[in-house]
């Protein structure tokens, strides 16, 4: 079992955030030394290794990446939250969504496709989708079914939250515009869940951003602030 005598050494910090980086973009900072440590350390219990460099050949030599994924779930800060700095998705309400539905209605194109990257727990792919229900409402000629919204992570316990689309009121706290909660979730025992029509309008999927792009349509518009932020 680990021990306090076995703390994390440099060496091993440095051969982890570059096994972290490789394999999803992470980027550690020397700084981050214990974040490292305290995050991957029930992990290094958990499959019996004597120290950090041995979990990291373990995970080097792990053919089903089942590690990794453990690794990066670990690591993964999942920071997000409603309408995040709010200015991108007041130009999405402003500018954005007017011109995609003039597109939509000038039958210029058939559906307007988003990706949401790094959507965490689904609090920026849902709030994308607020806001193109709000629009939408005024514009008869379009549907919401025109608007398709992709949401990606890494973590299965994030994208677990995102799909299930309830959360509870420290989180609904967080940028949450009162008028949309009264709109569009349904509240009960401090719990707030997405109301099934704009659930209908994202779909969330496991990938890793340093995977094969070529699997995913052209997108119209790209939120990557979340992504960004880890990178």
């Amino acid at each position: 079992m680990l021990s306090s005598r076995t703390a994390i050494t440099h060496k091993e910090f440095v051969l982890l955030r570059e096994y972290i980086l490789q394999e999803s973009g992470i980027v550690i900072k020397d700084e981050k030394v214990f974040t490292i440590e305290s995050r991957l350390a029930r992990l290094v219990i958990e499959t019996g290794c004597q120290s950090f460099k041995e979990f990291y050949l373990k995970a080097k030599n792990d053919v089903s990446k089942r590690l990794r994924d453990k690794i990066i779930e670990a690591i993964s800060t999942n920071e997000t939250l409603w309408f995040r700095d709010l200015y991108p998705f007041t130009i999405l309400r402003e500018v954005i969504v007017p011109k995609m539905i003039n597109e939509l209605q000038m039958k210029r194109k058939e559906v307007c496709l988003i990706w949401a990257a790094a959507a965490s727990t689904g609090q920026e792919p849902y709030s994308i989708a607020m806001i193109i229900d709000d629009a939408i409402k005024k514009e008869p000629r379009v549907s919401r079914e025109q608007f398709h919204i992709l949401a990606t992570s890494v973590s299965p316990n994030a994208l677990y939250i995102a799909i299930s689309g309830r959360y509870n009121s420290a989180t609904m706290s967080i940028g949450m515009i009162p008028e949309y909660k009264e709109k569009y979730f349904v509240t009960e025992k401090g719990i707030s869940e997405v109301k099934e029509d704009i659930k209908k309008m994202v779909t969330f999927k496991s990938f890793n951003l340093l995977s094969d792009f070529s699997i995913l349509p052209t997108f119209d518009i790209i939120f990557c602030r979340n992504a960004m932020i880890a990178f």
